[in-house]
């Protein structure tokens, strides 16, 4: 089963390179892994340090999400950091594992829902990845056919899930909240996952 994304990005102007990333990788036997990645600050240094964070992710995508946290934390110990929010889909077993620190947000839109709604959200933990990894504790829910996964950084207003829609596209949905919610004032990226299912 085909995973849908959108993506939008918007680097902060005055930097060559934005410290805001995303990772769509596939993961095990049937597995998708995503991932939204900040570098703290802005410029060269937070685009190295995020440039680390999604080449470990992509070098293990087999790692559960726990795993991927630390191996981060140990990579990036001589940056800046980072935060970050990962999750774990497996289509075939109608379900998610997901993980964030920091300020990346996430959240769960269920096939059927109306514009604007979400179901689940994504607890965050405090920390930065690569100098103050706090515990960390995956937590699992369904993610079934149909359902949509949006993450954002702090470059977006919080409100931005008025703007998610299980009738739109993944990527016109990320093009709509990009546009309608972007701070203006820091990189900002939104990624928008769907597989494809009901209500669409």
């Amino acid at each position: 089963m085909s995973l849908e994304t959108g993506i939008a990005l918007f680097p902060w102007k005055g930097h060559a390179q934005s410290g805001d990333r995303h990772v769509v990788i596939p993961s095990g036997k049937d597995g998708m892994l995503l991932a939204v990645i900040d570098g703290i600050g802005h410029g060269d240094g937070a685009a190295s340090a995020s440039k680390i964070a999604s080449s470990v992710l992509e070098s293990r995508p087999g790692r559960s999400v726990v795993d991927l946290f630390q191996d981060c934390h140990e990579a990036l110990r001589h940056t800046r950091g980072v935060v970050m929010s990962i999750a774990c889909l497996s289509p075939e077993r109608g379900s998610m594992t997901w993980l964030g620190v920091g300020n990346v947000q996430a959240a769960v839109q269920r096939a059927g829902s109306r514009k604007g709604t979400v179901q689940d959200v994504l607890l965050l933990r405090g920390g930065v990845v690569g100098s103050e990894l706090p515990a960390l504790q995956a937590t699992s829910l369904a993610f079934c056919p149909g359902d949509t996964l949006v993450f954002a950084t702090d470059g977006i207003h919080n409100d931005f899930v008025s703007e998610l829609s299980p009738l739109q596209s993944p990527q016109k949905c990320a093009d709509r909240i990009l546009r309608l919610h972007c701070r203006g004032n820091d990189d900002a990226l939104v990624l928008v996952a769907r597989f494809p299912g009901r209500q669409q």
